[in-house]
C-alpha cells in the first residue's frame, strides 16, 4: 500500500490533447466523462508503476488496470497506455485527490 506520505499528482485538463500529452509524458490525466448516464473518470498514464500506486490508494485492484495505446497527438504514433475506470467510490476519493484543472 502507498504511504501516506507519498504525492500522487492528478490533473484535469480542459482540452483532451493536453491531457493526453501530460499523460503520454508520465503524468496522471483525470478524465471525467458519462457512460449511460453514470457520472465515471478515467485515470491514465503512460507510466504503469504510477498508475498502479494511484490505484492502491483509490482502492483498486490491479487487475481492473486496463491496457489502452493512445495516439500522440505531436507524432501521430500509438504510444502504450493503461487507464482505471473510477466510479463510486473510487470516483469520490478521486474527486477529491485531483490537483487541478489546468488549461
Amino acid at each position: 500500500m502507498v504511504g501516506s506520505e507519498t504525492m500522487i499528482e492528478m490533473l484535469e485538463f480542459t482540452k483532451r490533447r493536453e491531457g493526453v500529452i501530460h499523460a503520454l509524458d508520465g503524468g496522471l490525466w483525470f478524465h471525467r466523462h458519462n457512460y449511460d448516464d453514470e457520472a465515471m473518470a478515467h485515470l491514465v498514464s503512460s507510466d504503469k508503476q504510477l498508475l498502479l500506486q494511484a490505484g492502491d490508494r483509490l482502492g483498486m485492484r490491479a487487475g481492473w488496470l486496463q491496457y489502452k495505446p493512445l495516439k500522440d497527438p505531436r507524432t501521430a504514433t500509438r504510444v502504450d497506455a493503461w487507464h482505471w475506470d473510477l466510479r463510486g467510490r473510487s470516483l469520490d476519493v478521486g474527486l477529491r485527490l485531483v490537483s487541478e484543472k489546468v488549461g
